[in-house]
């Protein structure tokens, strides 16, 4: 398995959430802590900079959000974050600094780091979006199998068991995901990767690399992808 791991896919400094991957050396391990650990963390956030709205819920001063927009703890929504009409987030979510949550957007469960756009009719749940990640109108995670056993992450002919019901995706820094495409659980895009608009991935995409179908991915540098 090969750059699937934190240190491969994500500049923790990018996240307000670093403290949270300590210890873990694949990013899913931590999907099942990040409800603790936001409301440990935002008892402790600077009241000069973040306001606390209801239960477990902070939001940054300078954020803008919605009066659409449904927020339920345990949530932080960082500075200058942008979260628009109707956007739901479910709880259990760290929107970063400079983020964006769109029109209709759901978060459930999720960390996204700083500079992230999910701003178009995305569904993310059980996941982690890394520094600048973006997703395009119409793209979501699927987080649970359509057999509900538990998620595998599979790397061509290798295979990892996660232990876990509900994963949805992980997108290294600067991913880029096209319109209207599914990832499906216990998708991994390394850093760097583009996913053309209506794919649907599963397993490992390789840092670097360009998604066009299955079956069909090349690196950015290689003469197969001009």
């Amino acid at each position: 398995m090969g750059n699937i791991k934190i240190k491969d896919l994500y500049a923790l400094s990018q996240t307000i959430a670093a403290e949270l991957f300590a210890g873990a050396e694949y990013p899913w391990e931590v999907l099942k802590d990040i409800g603790s650990f936001i409301v440990k963390l935002g008892a402790t956030l600077s009241t000069e900079e973040y306001e606390k709205r209801g239960e477990n819920v902070w939001i940054a001063k300078s954020a803008t959000v919605a009066p659409t927009a449904c927020i339920n703890g345990p949530a932080i929504i960082g500075k200058d974050a942008d979260v628009r009409h109707c956007a739901f987030i479910r709880g259990n979510a760290i929107v970063g600094e400079g983020a964006v949550v769109g029109n209709s957007t759901e978060l459930k469960n999720v960390v996204l780091f700083n500079k992230v756009q999910v701003p178009h009719y995305n569904y993310v749940g059980d996941s982690i979006l890394g520094y600048r990640s973006h997703m395009g109108a119409g793209s979501i995670t699927s987080n649970v199998k359509s057999d509900k056993t538990l998620v595998v992450v599979h790397d061509g002919a290798e295979h990892l068991e996660t232990g876990l019901k509900k994963f949805g995706a992980m997108l290294g820094d600067n991913v880029e995901v096209g319109c209207g495409s599914i990832l499906n659980p216990g998708t991994v895009i390394g850093r760097n990767s583009n996913i053309y608009p209506l794919s649907m991935v599963r397993g490992v995409v390789a840092e670097n690399s360009i998604y066009k179908k299955a079956g069909e991915i090349c690196g950015k540098m290689s003469a197969e992808c001009d």
